[in-house]
């Protein structure tokens, strides 16, 4: 009996026991099915979104400094796409949601009543009349454009729709619909239709523009503007009808918005500055939004000043011209005219005349004066020849061919005299004031002092726009930073977000405001010698220059408040009588700074100035001898001249 009852109570105790852990057991063992099966689903369904939704490329999209469009081009696949936009506008919203997603932001991204319902509708009509699709599952199927469609394919967007609103917001899902759905042709996004439409921007259109443009995407190829405006006006004003009954608008508004006109023909966007355009498509294939420093009230202006100018020109066979202006302080690019406009014109008008390389003429001259003064081996009324002049079988010229004698330095700078500016090279040194161009960086300043010799300061190199406006806005920092007047300056650009660094150089405050100051003492266009008696005329800093064989006409203006340069010419290089620096591009240069604001001068760098006695008649440091004598400002080094050599 004992032995039974022995062997029986273990093994009732192991099977009690047994029967005890196997629910644990089979839990264990369920859960690890269930880890098996469900972990790699959850992988995938975490991966099943690619990285980036939509890889079309995107239209360059130009807005000035207050986000006003300038201009805009086509992607590179011919279609107008802009790129996201940061938000819509609240009408927009409105009307899409009411239109195809009304219970969109209650939905996890896919609608399940409306799914049940889009199914047995079609199951009974024996095809596809009801979509059934989400706004987020839109989404997905606009990313996954070429693909069948199919209930396989319906399923899977389904999917990638659950995946989608884990990652994105609902105002970034909406966001990407909108910049992405087809509005009919070649036109992708809302804020490229509303250009193309309606020629605004979409946050200013109407109630009935922008439920018309709400509709266009459900079924674009039927309803393309100016084609089947009949089933285009129903769809809208069941739309506008279903925004009344929701109070989004009243019965008036309702009707406003129904007797408004539909959209017509695409029309043709703005392009006020197509030479900043082309120079950003050039540095963005894919596309971008730019918000450029442009000025867009002064950009016009000042295109339709160059552009009035053209119309004289051409009467002398001169088809081209380019303006730029930029704030002295900060560096920022306000007006950029690149080349003149004339779409029926065969005159090279495409080119960027601003970053093409042209002759200098004497544009260079100012940056001698200055290292000159600097350097003290000049003082500003330093008598210097002006006589014929024959170095290693070069013998310069003046431009009306005939000399002075002698004359002052300062003078011979305001009137661009080329004898004194070649002479005062030679003693300076073409390899030292060379090094000291490219320091400033002249971009196409490259070759050697012997490929340039004493042509280097008439005309032998090439530079351009941009690189010259740079440079003389660069002296004025140098007075400018010297009262402290700017504060970690940057290079001239064109984008807000450049802040290139440039050093500002206060040591030569003295010198830069000497060289200011005797280019602002010449004689201008129209008013000669009379500008002073003007109150309204503004004190400039201005310089011209001509190239060899009248090719190139320049002339640069600075002012504290802006720098202005213009050159004027044909892009292909003919040269043409009358073509000068002093006749053709200062008169424009002038205009243009009549529509800036600001009338200041530079202050002068006392304490980068000293007064030395010199003599009336050379210039020179006044020695005993000399009977007429005057006090000069002229910088420390100034006192190392030498003493007059006449007296």
């Amino acid at each position: 009996m004992m032995s039974l009852v022995y062997v029986v109570f273990p093994y009732n105790v192991r099977h009690s026991c047994a029967g005890r852990n196997l629910p644990v057991r089979m839990k264990h063992r369920k859960l690890k099915y269930l880890l098996i099966f469900t972990l790699p689903i959850l992988v995938w369904f975490y991966f099943c979104l690619p990285d980036t939704l939509f890889t079309k490329p995107y239209s360059i999209v130009l807005n000035d400094k207050n986000g006003k469009l300038l201009g805009a081009t086509t992607a590179s696949d011919q279609q107008w796409r802009f790129p996201v936009a940061d938000s819509i506008p609240k009408k927009f919203e409105q009307c899409i949601l009411e239109f195809e997603d009304a219970h969109f932001y209650y939905h996890p991204g896919v609608n399940p009543v409306s799914l049940l319902k889009a199914l047995t509708q079609n199951l009974k009509a024996g095809k596809v009349v009801r979509g059934g699709s989400t706004l987020s599952m839109q989404v997905i199927r606009l990313s996954r454009q070429g693909q069948p469609r199919t209930y396989l394919e319906k399923l899977y967007e389904c999917v990638l729709a659950l995946r989608l609103e884990l990652r994105y917001s609902k105002q970034e899902i909406l966001t990407l619909y909108a910049a992405h759905a087809p509005f009919g042709g070649n036109v992708v996004g809302l804020e490229a239709a509303s250009w193309r439409y309606f020629k605004r921007p979409a946050h200013l259109l109407s109630w009935g523009e922008t439920a018309a443009l709400a509709v266009l995407p459900n079924a674009p190829s039927l309803i393309f503007p100016g084609k089947n405006q009949k089933l285009l006006n129903e769809k809208r004003d069941r739309l506008i009808n279903k925004l009344v009954a929701e109070e989004y608008l009243d019965d008036i508004d309702g009707d406003l918005a129904k007797a408004e006109p539909l959209p017509g023909t695409p029309q043709a966007l703005p392009q006020v500055a197509p030479h900043v355009l082309a120079y950003f498509q050039s540095r963005n294939g894919n596309g971008a939004l730019v918000k450029s420093t442009i000025d867009g009230r002064l950009q016009q202006v000042t295109s339709s000043v160059v552009q009035g100018y053209y119309h004289l020109l051409r009467q002398n066979q001169i088809f081209n011209a380019a303006a730029l202006v930029v704030e002295t302080k900060t560096g920022t690019v306000r007006a950029y005219v690149g080349n003149t406009i004339d779409a029926g014109s065969s005159n090279e008008n495409a080119v960027d005349i601003i970053r093409s390389a042209r002759s200098s003429g004497s544009t260079l001259k100012p940056f001698l004066y200055r290292s000159m003064i600097h350097s003290g081996q000049l003082l500003p009324g330093t008598l210097l020849p002006d006589i014929p002049t024959y170095v290693s079988g070069y013998a310069p010229k003046n431009f009306n061919e005939q000399f002075d004698g002698a004359v002052y330095a300062n003078a011979a700078l305001a009137r661009s005299l080329n004898v004194p500016a070649v002479r005062m090279l030679q003693k300076y040194g073409v390899e030292i004031f060379l090094e000291e161009l490219k320091a400033m960086n002249f971009t196409t300043i490259n070759r050697s002092s012997d490929d340039y010799g004493l042509t280097l300061i008439l005309g032998g190199a090439e530079v351009t726009l941009w690189d010259l406006v740079e440079n003389y806005r660069k002296i004025a920092l140098d007075v400018l930073a010297f009262h402290e007047d700017v504060v970690d300056p940057v290079s001239i650009h064109l984008r807000n977000d450049q802040t290139d660094p440039i050093t500002p150089n206060p040591d030569r405050a003295g010198a830069s405001w000497l060289t200011l100051e005797a280019l602002k003492v010449m004689d201008r266009p129209i008013e000669g010698t009379d500008w002073r008696s003007f109150s309204s005329s503004k004190s400039i800093a201005w310089k011209t220059g001509t190239s060899f064989g009248h090719k190139d006409a320049w002339t640069i203006g600075v002012t504290p408040d802006y720098v202005v340069g213009v050159w004027v010419g044909n892009a292909d290089g003919e040269g043409r009588p009358g073509l000068t620096g002093a006749s053709t591009a200062a008169p424009l240069m002038f205009d243009i700074f009549r529509k800036l604001e600001g009338n200041d001068w530079f202050k002068a760098p006392e304490l980068d100035l000293v007064s030395v006695e010199t003599c009336i008649q050379s210039g020179y440091k006044a020695t005993q001898l000399c009977n007429d004598k005057v006090l000069t400002s002229t910088v420390s080094k100034g006192l190392e001249t030498p003493l007059c050599p006449y007296h």
